[in-house]
């Protein structure tokens, strides 16, 4: 093998790949990436077993070959070289790859790729190839707006490995729009949106790891946003494919022709999150997302010595006092801390308390300017959505902390 490429380009696609490596396995090649050169590309891969990411960058390929190397080496080495050519060269005998590149020398001992776990691809599954299993579905999804969509939901997902039902996240393909929701059991968060095109006439589900949606997040930031992502679904291998195309034009700064992730789903059944969502409510808060998001955050500098409680005192308006949403926290041993914001409110007056981070965490993930705060008990969960978006696009419940004192 020998290849020549762009060290912006190499520290790009090794950067997509390299958090798919396996940290603690009993397979070494699997802390590897795989490095494998031909058809003017150079292609990079890199799984853990129950994620697989693969990328593709410009390169010039004068012998056609692959190796696997230590990931960690490879990227820290690529990372520290100057913005310039890298030449590459297997020595197939020893398994050992040469690069070069300005006046940086080095040797890498790599292992055989005929050992590295074998990574689907959607041209290999479409195509009928080695990788190829039963389609379920086959869409495609517009690049602008899905990382958004993702990060909207992902962060409600638990890292509670105990309950694997609930780190993944509740996909949902039917009529028209497709589904995404998460749960930890405290909070849900639920966004659809419009898909274009056809869908199967039977809807499609599927739990996908909240971990392999945050890569796609992550990936589909340098997504060509003319092209539509591609969703493949195979119902044999129990995987879900996405296909993201580099952005259109770029030659530097870290282009990449596309990237490709596989990921096992999650094989359970869902909580039933609907029936958690509240029907009614007797408090309606409509109030500034930015105002409400930085008070919080001023709250939880004392709440997170007292279990992230933020205790919300909601008042509607009376004559000529406005309404307003009180936030207070207290600690025993550094202080407490009172913010008041001004809020359109319709209902009863009402104090509850909720737990701080959860509420940063999606008021951070609200672009709109404004969010509307339904409640009914100091007991029963919360709703919070974006104003100007409905229940059927974006949707966040909260439990309650303790009841108010």
């Amino acid at each position: 093998m020998r290849v020549s490429c762009l060290q912006e380009n190499l520290a790009k696609g090794l950067a997509i790949v390299g958090r798919a490596v396996s940290s603690r396995s009993t397979m070494p090649v699997l802390a590897n990436i795989l490095i494998e050169a031909s058809d003017n590309q150079l292609r990079l891969a890199a799984t853990n077993l129950e994620i697989g990411v693969t990328c593709w960058i410009g390169a010039k390929v004068e012998d056609p070959g692959s190796i696997t190397v230590p990931a960690r080496l490879l990227t820290e080495f690529v990372n520290s070289l100057p913005p310039e050519r890298i030449d590459m060269e297997l020595t197939v005998r020893t398994l050992t790859l040469k690069l070069r590149c300005a006046s940086f020398d080095a040797n890498m001992k790599g292992i055989d790729a005929a050992s590295f776990p074998i990574i689907p691809t959607i041209d290999g599954v479409t195509g009928g190839g080695e990788n190829n299993g039963a389609t379920t579905l086959h869409i495609e999804l517009p690049s602008t707006g899905l990382r958004k969509m993702v990060d909207q939901v992902v962060f409600a997902a638990s890292t509670d490995e105990s309950r694997p039902t609930l780190t993944g996240v509740e996909v949902t393909f039917k009529e028209g729009r497709v589904t995404m929701a998460a749960t930890d059991g405290y909070r849900l968060s639920v966004r659809s949106a419009e898909v274009d095109g056809s869908l199967p006439d039977a809807p499609t589900t599927v739990i996908v790891p909240a971990r392999s949606l945050g890569e796609l997040a992550r990936v589909s930031a340098d997504a060509d946003e003319a092209r539509a992502v591609q969703v493949l679904v195979t119902q044999e291998r129990n995987q879900i494919l996405f296909q993201i195309w580099g952005r259109s034009g770029e030659t530097k700064g870290g282009a990449f022709h596309r990237v490709e992730m596989a990921s096992q789903l999650i094989d359970a059944n869902f909580p039933d999150y609907r029936a958690i969502i509240p029907k009614t409510h007797t408090t309606r808060t409509v109030v500034d997302t930015a105002a409400l998001l930085k008070a919080v955050r001023v709250a939880f500098l004392f709440a997170r010595d007292n279990a992230n409680i933020v205790r919300l005192k909601i008042q509607p308006a009376n004559g000529d006092v406005a309404g307003y949403v009180s936030l207070a926290a207290t600690s025993t041993e550094i202080g407490d801390s009172v913010n008041e914001l001004e809020a359109m409110i319709e209902g009863d007056d009402l104090e509850i308390s909720f737990n701080a981070k959860y509420l940063i965490d999606v008021l951070s993930q609200i672009d709109e300017p404004q969010v509307v705060i339904e409640t009914t008990q100091p007991t029963r969960p919360g709703t919070i959505r974006p104003v100007g978006m409905g229940d059927k696009e974006f949707l966040h419940v909260v439990m309650p902390m303790h009841p108010t004192r």
